[in-house]
């Protein structure tokens, strides 16, 4: 829960309210010593005297602490090189002002959860949560300061929370916010990036980078969460979406608004609300068939404003889109 500053507002509320608010925040200052034992012990550099959420709501999503190892110094190779991805593997495409697009596949983020680079002089941390499908990219600067970030192992409505490992707080991957620590409020800024499979990728970009496999025992190009979107949100215990929209369908996240995919791959391309959102086959699930390159058509988004240039967007699940924002937007069209 954000605790919320004074000013105006509070001071017109009739002096009964106040009494109660400020009883309700006594009672919350009281609790938070009990919220924050259990982290403390693993997190003795974080400051959990600064919070933006209720902790009872973080749990433990299995692995510890850099469990899932993030990526700290990957490797490109050309992409006209690489023959191991599958056409219709799903990567992350980030697309700098100078210099060649970067491709990151979602084979080696499904592992890893957070890669750590610089491109084009801008430190950036990729994302990707599988259990809320939420690919993204920061800018990784705050004040000035180049930070990155590790995977907490700790989840909250079933996304990642990262943390930096420069002051140790946690954050949002869904949203970027800061959500404890010393960077309680700060916000990370999103970069347009966006998924798409590697044969539109090689295509669109013949000089385009690759990120090249981690040097980490893993089993890069299967999945790990097989079947995993046509089942049940993971560790999800919130509200389904509104409007009978099945939580595990793949909405786009543009701001505070989010388009449902059956409208999207129906109508191919939407012009609204200031922006225009196509879809295109080609791009397989990563979180269906056990071979990354088998799942079943998700299709490629580009969304772009009136100029034609990439606008910062996501394809979360609806549950994810619905628990961070619920009382955004939903565009259904007529």
């Amino acid at each position: 829960m954000l605790t919320p500053r004074p000013g105006r507002r509070a001071a017109a509320l009739p002096v009964l309210h106040r009494a109660a608010l400020a009883l309700a925040l006594s009672l919350v200052a009281a609790a938070a010593p009990a919220q924050t034992n259990r982290f403390a012990g693993d997190w003795p550099q974080t400051d959990f005297t600064r919070l933006a959420v209720d902790l009872t709501e973080v749990i433990s999503g299995g692995p510890p602490r850099d469990g899932i190892p993030a990526i700290l110094d990957p490797t490109f190779g050309p992409a006209s090189r690489e023959r191991a991805l599958h056409d219709r593997e799903p990567v992350l495409t980030y697309q700098p002002a100078n210099g060649p697009a970067r491709a990151y596949p979602i084979r080696y983020l499904m592992w890893h959860e957070i890669v750590n680079d610089v491109v084009d002089g801008l430190p950036v941390a990729v994302t990707f949560c599988p259990l809320c499908n939420t690919g993204m990219v920061f800018d990784a600067r705050l004040g000035g300061q180049a930070h990155t970030f590790g995977v907490s192992g700790l989840l909250r409505h079933s996304d990642m929370i990262m943390y930096d490992h420069q002051t140790e707080s946690w954050w949002q991957q869904a949203t970027g916010q800061g959500i404890a620590g010393a960077m309680t409020g700060r916000e990370l800024t999103q970069l347009p990036a966006w998924m798409e499979s590697w044969a539109a990728f090689r295509t669109a970009h013949p000089d385009g980078l690759v990120m090249g496999e981690p040097d980490w025992r893993r089993a890069y190009g299967t999945n790990p969460y097989r079947s995993y979107d046509t089942t049940r949100p993971f560790l999800y215990s919130g509200e389904d979406p509104p409007h009978g929209i099945p939580p595990l369908e793949r909405v786009v996240r543009v701001g505070d608004r989010a388009w449902p995919m059956t409208r999207l791959s129906r109508e191919g391309t939407i012009t609204e609300a200031g922006v225009t959102l196509t879809w295109a086959v080609g791009q397989a699930s990563a979180l269906d068939t056990s071979n990354l390159g088998d799942g079943r058509e998700v299709g490629n988004v580009r969304v772009r404003d009136g100029a034609g240039r990439d606008v910062a967007h996501d394809i979360p699940f609806a549950f994810a889109f619905h628990a961070f924002h619920p009382n955004g937007r939903w565009m259904l069209g007529n």
